[in-house]
């Protein structure tokens, strides 16, 4: 029988609360919506469950971590059990994500699903959270200011631009400030959207005379955030229609958020007029994430998929697939997937045979090469690079070189230092941090590297 002093909603609203800040919140939505301590009895901590997939799962993966909280919060208990229960008696102990369910059936058809739900009104995604989202040197830059935004949206950093390559968490970013002012600021509108989307809408409206709904619809959110915004430079009535939206944010002190794959300055065909009101905020870019925080990126994929991999193996992804971080989760779905096909842990032999084929080929190309291309690109003699002199187009040219060698063709320190006029290792890795700082407010570096880069192709 319940003890009096027994409060068994409040003990599992306690624990949920422990709980939830020790899993992904995809898992935590997933697996612990619908549950509750629905009787306790000698000791014995019943937990009602909505069906027999949930309750084997969490015997399977999360019994542990119930069993040390409850008993973290209730001295008294001796041990656990799980209990398939109606949804009625359980639904209020966790707020569903997808509104009206009314059955255990669509209950268990959209547990899979849950975290893919987009709501119509703002067209965000609630798996794009910053409780997953891993910040590295690569990134650190654009997950601040989002954080300030965040914390004072439309007041600084507007607008906030941020650009990179594709695959490097620029939608995960931008939609995690837009979920996360969903949150703190329940009264205020937030709207993501495609460029695209965002040109079809205003073609649409010209189309059925509908100009003035069009302005009426995209100015009356407290947060717009637009992206793919690179597609934009020959769209001229667009960008039009954007310059009078953004005009309208600004003056009401209302955020915008832009993403893009390049650099506004590099966007063809872009208006003067864009460029300089996107440069009157923040220019942000993210990079390719560096070893760290690939390891990092993995083990927090592996969280939410319940999954473990030897840290050897995980070492052996993060040094190997150094692209994207699409390319880095494309490796691993393909590795989950074997592991769930076997049932078991999966060798480093199995890894590496399983990744040989997935892998773009390492670039090979010899340090003279890179110093000749490096020298004429920039109209340098070539045997300058290697001399001690401090005339400024010589030291940027071997800087350049040092991290071209570094970032694109793994040549360690020592060696290059050694290679280039035997400097040491220190020197190499000031040089490449410079080259890395130097390219987040340098676009013209930017180019130049882009260029040579396809030189090297």
């Amino acid at each position: 029988m319940e003890p009096m002093n027994m409060n068994t909603k409040q003990l599992w609203k306690n624990c949920l609360a422990e709980i939830e800040t020790s899993i992904s919140r995809a898992n935590f939505s997933t697996w612990f919506k619908n549950t509750s301590i629905i009787r306790e009895d000698t000791g014995i901590i019943y937990i009602g469950v909505p069906n027999e997939f949930v309750r084997d799962w969490l015997i399977n993966k999360y019994h542990k971590l119930i069993t040390k909280t409850i008993a973290d919060a209730y001295e008294n208990m001796r041990a656990v059990e799980y209990t398939i229960t109606k949804t009625e008696v359980v639904k209020e102990e966790l707020a569903p994500v997808v509104e009206n369910e009314s059955s255990v059936n669509s209950v268990n058809k959209e547990l899979p699903l849950r975290d893919l739900y987009i709501s119509p009104e703002d067209n965000l995604n609630p798996r794009y959270h910053f409780n997953s989202f891993i910040v590295g040197s690569f990134n650190e830059l654009a997950y601040a200011a989002a954080q300030a935004i965040i914390k004072s949206p439309g007041t600084l950093y507007n607008p906030f631009f941020i650009y990179g390559s594709t695959g490097l968490g620029k939608t995960h970013l931008i939609q995690g400030v837009g979920n996360m002012i969903k949150e703190k600021y329940p009264e205020k509108k937030v709207h993501y959207i495609t460029l695209e989307k965002f040109a079809t809408d205003l073609v649409n409206s010209f189309q059925n005379n509908k100009a003035n709904s069009f302005k009426e619809k995209y100015r009356k959110y407290d947060l717009l955030i637009i992206d793919d915004i690179q597609f934009i430079g020959k769209m001229e009535t667009t960008q039009e229609q954007l310059f009078h939206t953004f005009n309208t944010y600004y003056e009401s002190n209302k955020q915008i958020i832009f993403s893009s794959d390049k650099h506004p300055n590099y966007i063809p065909e872009l208006a003067d007029r864009l460029k300089s009101r996107f440069a009157a905020g923040m220019i942000v870019d993210i990079s390719a994430p560096e070893y760290e925080s690939r390891l990092a990126i993995l083990k927090v994929k592996l969280r939410e998929l319940n999954i473990d991999l030897d840290q050897e193996i995980l070492e052996y992804i993060a040094s190997s697939v150094d692209g994207n971080i699409r390319e880095l989760e494309g490796s691993l779905n393909l590795i989950v997937v074997q592991y769930r096909l076997k049932n078991r842990s999966l060798t480093l032999a199995e890894v590496k045979n399983l990744l040989k084929n997935n892998m773009k080929p390492k670039k090979n190309m010899a340090i003279k090469d890179v110093v000749k291309i490096v020298s004429e690109y920039y109209k340098l003699e070539e045997d300058s690079v290697y001399e001690k002199t401090r005339k400024k187009e010589i030291v940027k040219a071997r800087q350049i070189v040092m991290y071209l060698l570094r970032e694109d063709f793994n040549v360690s320190f020592p060696l290059i230092g050694q290679k280039l006029g035997g400097k040491d290792h220190t020197t190499v890795i000031h040089s490449c941090l410079k080259i890395k700082n130097d390219l987040k407010n340098d676009p013209q570096l930017l180019q130049e590297l882009e260029q040579l880069r396809i030189m090297f192709k």
